[in-house]
């Protein structure tokens, strides 16, 4: 890559780079082992107390392959931190509005914020993904196949983009890899067998997040920029900062408070992608304990068990007369079947729907909540919550007869299934928090070169960096609202990119063609890693 930064045309000089080669006193790094230890040891603890709690049994194999995939997806984490959290303090770092090592610890600990704060939304948009035999059965062999696979296919790609310098999407890593492995296990299953791929209609909706949100970065923050210039005329704030010298206070603490912002909305995002892969990791080695959300209190069962019937009775007057399904097993295949053929509206599929609603209400009614099912029936009871919840959630997207009173009742039970199986215990969001935040504070430099230096032919401006990270904090908050990943590093790097056109400053062609070529590549590159893995996992374990 082209050395940046050759013209600055007056807006300052190499000499005005931050300090980035300062060494961390020694005590900092004793601190970053010790709450890297301490989190280590507290996911460790809690697994145990989740696991005696529930009354199960594991053992040691497979503990092990659970703190073996455990570790896999929080280095994960660690890695989406130093590679993606970069992006968040190139700009307070290069107007010197804050020093290099306080900006990485501060978007760190905003970092870790985010992930606590956050829904669990986009962590199960990640899920769905996946191929729904793989989710039912993930505690088998091809289910840590495709963990082990698409976890490290996309850390490999990852710190291969870093290795270079090139500002890459950790969301692109993931869910190409997660493509690959539904590829694979689509291309690998048995002639005429109902082996499920990707969900493209997800997959679609998935891809259309992170197509646009840089598009949106780089119009957005180019017209915030020109909006700035019309209403603020204050020259100080469209200038490149001075030698090493702070901006003005105002400015400095707009550009802290819109790094602060990014850094949250991070974590909140991009925290999540880990957190639903986790849960179906501690879902496969220890189901008593994690298949169904044993939080929920007693209170609730009444109107859990009034939603199911309600449901029940909705399914049943729309299955026309289609006989029910002999058995529950016989429901389950028919809704896995209309799963993988991505249609569920027809009278045979509500009758099966209407029979494992009936099953759910019975179940809980006879052991009184949830979290007293006993270990035994825990894997039915969560497969027939997840496939009718899932069910659900392609119906929204069919044309049906269903009248507007019984949308919302199956509106209701669908929640009510969600809060039963789509749950994320506070443990798993503080590993998370740490692995991120942890990884913020490493390796961030060659990011933080790419975005400060080698993106736009002037130096960046106050004003350039205030907009492209108050534009990538709003557009990665509303999509963590909304439950769909986005690229932190495209949509920062690319409203960089727009502030410097909006400017006149000019663009660094060479670097932009990198991001574009990582940003084209990413996808393929990942489904052909984690494909090639999850085949040779299966044909190895």
């Amino acid at each position: 890559m082209s050395e940046a930064v050759v013209d600055l045309h007056g807006h300052g000089s190499l000499g005005d780079r931050p300090k980035l080669d300062s060494k961390p006193h020694p005590a900092g790094g004793i601190v970053f082992l010790l709450v890297l230890a301490a989190g280590l040891t507290f996911v460790g603890f809690s697994i145990l107390q989740d696991v005696r709690g529930a009354g199960e049994a594991v053992e040691i194999g497979v503990f092990f392959l659970l703190g073996l995939a455990l570790l896999i997806a929080l280095g994960f984490e660690f890695v989406n931190g130093f590679h993606d959290t970069a992006n968040a303090v190139a700009t307070v770092i290069y107007t010197h509005s804050m020093p290099p090592l306080f900006a990485v610890v501060w978007s760190g600990f905003w970092n870790f914020a985010g992930v606590m704060v956050s829904t669990g939304a986009v962590a199960y948009s990640i899920v769905t993904l996946l191929p729904v035999e793989l989710i039912l059965q993930v505690g088998s062999t091809a289910g840590y196949a495709m963990i082990f696979s698409l976890l490290l296919a996309a850390i490999v790609w990852n710190l291969g983009t870093w290795a270079f310098g090139i500002p890459n999407s950790s969301s692109h890593a993931l869910v190409g890899s997660i493509m690959g492995v539904g590829l694979a296990n689509q291309f690998m299953a048995p002639a005429g067998s109902a082996t499920s791929g990707v969900d493209w209609s997800q997959a679609a909706k998935v891809g259309q997040a992170l197509f646009w949100s840089p598009l949106i970065g780089f119009v957005a923050s180019a017209a915030l920029l020109l909006v700035m210039k019309f209403l603020i005329r204050n020259q100080q704030l469209y200038e490149a900062p001075k030698a090493d010298a702070p901006p003005p206070w105002w400015i400095r603490g707009t550009l802290i408070l819109t790094c602060t912002g990014v850094s949250f909305a991070h974590g909140g995002n991009d925290g999540q992608k880990g957190m639903g892969l986790i849960m179906l990791i501690l879902i496969g080695a220890a189901p008593t304990a994690y298949a169904l959300n044993r939080t929920m209190p007693d209170a609730s069962m009444p109107a859990f068990i009034a939603a199911t019937h309600k449901a029940e009775a909705v399914f049943a007057a729309h299955s026309t007369g289609a006989p029910p399904p002999v058995t529950v097993a016989a429901a389950r295949q028919t809704i896995g079947d209309a799963l993988r053929a991505r249609k569920v509206a027809s009278p045979a599929n509500f009758a099966a729907l209407a029979t494992l609603s009936s099953d759910i209400e019975n179940q809980v009614k006879a052991y009184g909540s949830i979290r007293h099912v006993p270990a035994a029936k825990v894997p039915n009871l969560r497969n027939d919550m997840y496939l009718t919840g899932d069910a659900m959630r392609l119906l929204d997207k069919e044309k049906t007869t269903l009248a507007a009173p019984e949308k919302a009742d199956l509106k209701i039970f669908k929640g009510k299934l969600e809060a039963g199986t789509r749950f994320i215990p506070n443990w798993v969001k503080v590993a998370v928090a740490i692995a991120l935040g942890l990884g913020t504070m490493v390796g961030w430099k060659r990011i933080v070169v790419t975005v400060g230096e080698k993106i736009g032919k002037t130096h960046l401006t106050y004003a350039q960096g205030a907009a492209a990270e108050l534009v990538a904090a709003i557009t990665i908050m509303g999509a963590e609202q909304i439950g769909v990943p986005v690229s932190t590093t495209h949509i920062l790097s690319s409203g960089v990119a727009g502030t410097m056109a909006a400017n006149g400053s000019g663009l660094q062609l060479g670097t932009l063609r990198n991001i574009a070529l990582a940003w084209v590549t990413t996808l393929p590159a990942a489904m052909a890693l984690a494909g090639g893995l999850y085949f040779i996992l299966r044909h190895v374990v």
